[in-house]
């Protein structure tokens, strides 16, 4: 049996740092997809998605599993959460910023008014 190694943040960043596994994971939000079907709407071969595939699941952001010769793929997002903790610990201090950024916007329009 493996064991399961935690989850890296690193390995979870690099994954969704990338357009195509991050389309990937949308097209998965609809549910367990085969590898082909993953593949239709992208302009690159099978080998090149099955690739973005892997970074995926060794950041354990999806799941496989064999059926024959296909393999069919489905999310797992609770890595996600890692992101979502993140970009929230910045959320203040953008709240502050656009508030500020509302406010300057407001008088100057006062002013040329």
């Amino acid at each position: 049996m493996k064991r399961s190694r935690p989850v890296s943040p690193r390995d979870v960043f690099a994954a969704v740092g990338d357009p195509t596994r991050r389309r990937v994971l949308d097209l998965l939000t609809r549910g367990e997809l085969p590898v082909r079907r993953i593949a239709a709407p992208f302009a690159m071969t099978r080998p090149a998605i099955s690739q973005h595939l892997r970074i995926l699941l060794r950041a354990r952001l999806v799941e496989v599993r064999r059926e024959g010769r296909d393999r069919y793929y489905c999310l797992q997002a609770k890595p996600l959460r890692q992101i979502h903790d993140w970009v929230g610990h910045y959320e203040r201090f953008w709240r502050g910023k656009l508030t500020a950024l509302g406010k300057f916007l407001d008088e100057q329009a006062k002013k040329e008014a």
